[in-house]
């Protein structure tokens, strides 16, 4: 897919656009922007973080199964009583709720998709200012920093040490250095230095908006929920077609009834064959989740995000703005080798001066030395992840010329140097520890690193987040295993998890020591539980890895180092704070920075999936037993036993109202693969067992009863068998009780004692049980048949664990 836009990217010209002159050093003026927004060359591809209304209404209204129900429901109108259609009035209701809720859903996506939106910073009559996405015109010069995404193709105006990364579009894992007049394509971010560049191709022509354009066709091949259910559905059609047939011969040709009667019961036969409400359920959990999640500042930016939650096993986590607060505070600086400290703190004033887009590290460092000014900087290297440091070139205040490197003190140090065992105490307390070198020549030399002098630690101290400790636990507590993995040193990063009491963060492990090969490095990455040092490609390997071994991996992170790991994880979980483009690719974005959001987010993952599972068996316990039911009837060419009203009350009483509060319900435990043969091994013997019992009842009913009104109260006695089996499945899917889930089978088991007391509701639902043994021996059937439930859900329990 990639390719192929990428080939077109690159062959076709563009009809519309015309690559605009180089834009000059202060950007556009007002009036040029006036100009081309009237010529229409503005940035207007459509964010949209969900279905359209219509798409929304469309989704839920055309579907085959309501096509179907349609039709019979105005056959049902036009030959038989009211009460004979009641299910064409629960489908219409079922539809609106579907649509009411998703649109609440998309309402509240849309609006937190307001808030998280990028805001490129674009130089306008010689003024920088944030604005829109969508505001950008064609010429426009757009600024960008570390973590900056480009919105939109370009060429380079203005580059300083500009690296960007481009794999999320090509595949290729280095970062490219940009020179003026070099190419920028949207969707690519920046990974060290800063610059500026000229719009050359905006709205629809642009790369990345091609690349979505064609990818958003294939947004639901992820969810494997979604995909169970439709496989079901294809299956249910197979089984529906053939038996429909039969029925519908069996009824109107074979038995010589009365013809609006014998419609009545044919259709009675076909409609409880169709899980209608299965998909309603399905998305309408998916929408209440996207809402509840909503009120937490938690942006789903992919609806099947949702549902992989719930398979998570293992979360890795990136230490800072994760675990710790995005703020640093420099508690002390440790002079090396007889430097002067005073002098020290001028050229740590100096660098923070030296880069225009300081990262937290940096700026703790400008916040403790601000006095900055009265140095040149006559080159300056912005700090990368990969090679973890940064430096500058200066001009000292008397003329003097010097350089240096900020960054890791064991990436800069040798192995025996005696700064390290210092660094190494302090890194055991949790502290970070930065190294400030002296360039013994050129900043940009091949071996500036290696032949730097060390001159002081700046010793810098994180701020642990609050709720980070509590958050660890309740991942332990829930059997998700937590990996924390940083580009900073392992001690550090393992003393911190230690405060936060995380498990196995006594033995953290130096991510250079992992072994390259993807099977051995899985093994370590499970055996362990802290990684330092880890490069961003590591990061991505590692995710790999896990996966590999078929973990299901939820990745969190902030900064562009994250990025690529964030693409490949199962889940990419952003926050809303970080750069834009972590949260270009992140699943879920954390708009109010909590880490201790996750559990909720997770937990609301659980519910869903978890639920829908447990429903569907009841829908589908319906439709085994109405298809079975239907072929009895053929084979023993008898009467159908139920009108559609009969059904209709059944499916309301032990599927519909309980499935919604079901469906709805907490629930903790982690989802499982295989949706669609775990629903099935619990659905298929549940329903053979109740079309067994039913017919049971009804084949001995005919026997018993004889003369005019047989047939009622052959149905009425059918009816009550079908009805208490049905209880008991769900009585069983209820598990584990609590007070409202016991209220909940009971209200259900009264209202159905109501419709048989009461003489109107009698007489509304054609039940009524006549004499007293048929009816006990319906409720004995009944009884057997729930002790044969139980036995068949423990068999398939004890025989498929998984």
């Amino acid at each position: 897919m990639t390719q192929r836009a990428l080939d077109s990217f690159g062959e076709q010209p563009d009809p519309v656009q015309t690559s605009p002159a180089p834009a000059p050093p202060g950007g556009l003026t007002t009036a040029e922007v006036a100009e081309r927004v009237a010529r229409g060359e503005v940035n207007d591809v459509p964010v949209r973080s969900s279905r359209s209304v219509t798409e929304i209404v469309r989704a839920n209204v055309l579907t085959r199964f309501n096509l179907l129900i349609g039709v019979l429901w105005v056959i049902m109108l036009a030959v038989a009583p009211i009460q004979d259609s009641l299910f064409g009035f629960v489908i219409v209701a079922n539809t609106g709720i579907g649509i009411v809720q998703e649109w609440r859903a998309k309402k509240t996506l849309d609006s937190l998709a307001v808030i998280g939106e990028a805001k490129p910073t674009v130089r306008r009559d010689g003024k920088a200012a944030e604005v829109s996405v969508s505001e950008i015109v064609l010429g426009d010069l757009v600024e960008l920093g570390p973590g900056d995404k480009a919105v939109v193709d370009g060429t380079v105006a203005e580059a300083d040490s500009l690296e960007i990364d481009e794999s999320l579009l090509t595949g290729e894992a280095d970062p490219v250095v940009k020179r003026p007049g070099d190419p920028v394509m949207s969707g690519s971010f920046v990974v060290a230095g800063g610059g500026a560049f000229t719009a050359t191709k905006v709205g629809r022509e642009a790369y990345a908006a091609q690349l979505a354009e064609e990818a958003s066709r294939f947004t639901l091949v992820q969810s494997e929920l979604r995909s169970g259910i439709s496989t079901i559905l294809k299956y249910v059609t197979w089984m529906m077609v053939p038996t429909a047939i039969g029925l519908i011969i069996s009824q109107l040709v074979v038995k010589d009834n009365n013809f609006k009667d014998s419609v009545a019961r044919t259709v009675g036969g076909i409609v409880p064959m169709i899980p209608e409400g299965l998909v309603l359920l399905t998305s309408v959990a998916f929408a209440i989740g996207v809402i509840r999640l909503g009120r937490k500042q938690c942006l789903v930016q992919e609806l099947p995000a949702i549902e992989g939650l719930a398979r998570v096993d293992v979360v890795c986590l990136d230490k800072t703005g994760t675990l710790t607060e995005g703020g640093m505070d420099v508690t002390e600086v440790r002079p090396l080798n007889g430097s002067d400290e005073e002098y020290v703190r001028r050229v740590l004033g100096a660098l923070g001066a030296s880069d225009p887009r300081p990262n937290a590290s940096l700026q703790a460092i400008i916040d403790a030395y601000p006095d900055g000014e009265g140095w040149g900087v006559t080159q300056s290297m912005p700090f990368s992840s990969a090679r973890k440091y940064s430096g500058a070139a200066f001009t000292e205040g008397d003329g003097d010329a010097s350089a240096w490197l900020l960054g890791a003190p064991d990436v800069l140090l040798d192995a025996d140097d005696p700064a390290l065992a210092e660094t190494g105490h302090l890194n055991e307390q949790g502290l970070r520890v930065l190294l400030l070198a002296r360039v013994r020549g050129e900043l940009d030399a091949p071996e500036a690193a290696s032949e730097a002098v060390p001159t002081a630690l700046v010793v810098l101290e994180q701020r642990l987040r609050p709720d980070a400790g509590d958050t660890l636990a309740y991942f332990d507590d829930q059997n998700v295993a937590a990996k924390v993995i940083s580009g900073d040193n392992a001690v550090s990063v393992g003393a911190v998890a230690q405060k936060l009491g995380m498990p196995g963060a006594e033995h953290p492990l130096d991510a250079r020591r992992l072994p390259q090969d993807s099977d051995d490095m899985a093994t370590e990455i499970e055996r362990n539980a802290v990684f330092g040092r880890v490069t961003p490609q590591q990061k991505r390997d590692m995710v790999g890895a896990l996966q590999s071994r078929g973990h299901t991996v939820a990745m969190t992170g902030d900064g562009v180092n994250d990025v690529l790991a964030l693409k490949d994880a199962d889940i990419g979980v952003s926050m809303g704070s970080g750069s834009e483009a972590t949260r270009a690719v992140a699943q879920i974005v954390l708009m109010d920075n909590s880490f201790a959001t996750l559990p909720s987010v997770v937990a609301e993952g659980r519910r869903v999936i978890g639920n829908i599972t447990r429903v569907a068996t009841l829908f589908l316990t319906k439709t085994v037993y109405s298809v079975l039911l239907a072929i009895l009837v053929v084979c023993f060419q008898v009467e159908y036993p139920f009108l559609p009203r009969h059904l209709t009350l059944l499916s309301t009483l032990t599927i519909g109202v309980p499935a919604f509060f079901l469906a709805l319900a907490p629930n903790k435990e982690r989802a499982q693969p295989h949706f669609v043969r775990r629903v099935m091994r619990y659905a298929i013997p549940s329903g053979v067992i109740a079309a067994a019992a039913t017919f049971t009842t009804y084949l001995v009913a005919r026997h018993h009863y004889a003369g005019t009104g047989a047939l009622d109260a052959e149905t009425s006695a059918a009816t009550l068998t079908l009805f208490l089996v049905s209880m008991w499945v769900l009585a069983i899917i209820a598990r584990p009780y609590t007070w409202w889930r016991i209220a909940l089978v009971a209200t259900m088991g009264l209202c159905f004692l109501i419709v048989l007391a009461v003489p109107w509701l009698q007489d509304f639902f054609a039940l009524k049980l006549v004499g007293t043994t048929m009816p006990w021996a319906a409720v004995g059937i009944a009884v057997v048949a729930a002790a044969v439930l139980e036995l068949a859900w423990r068999v398939v329990g004890r025989r498929f664990r998984s």
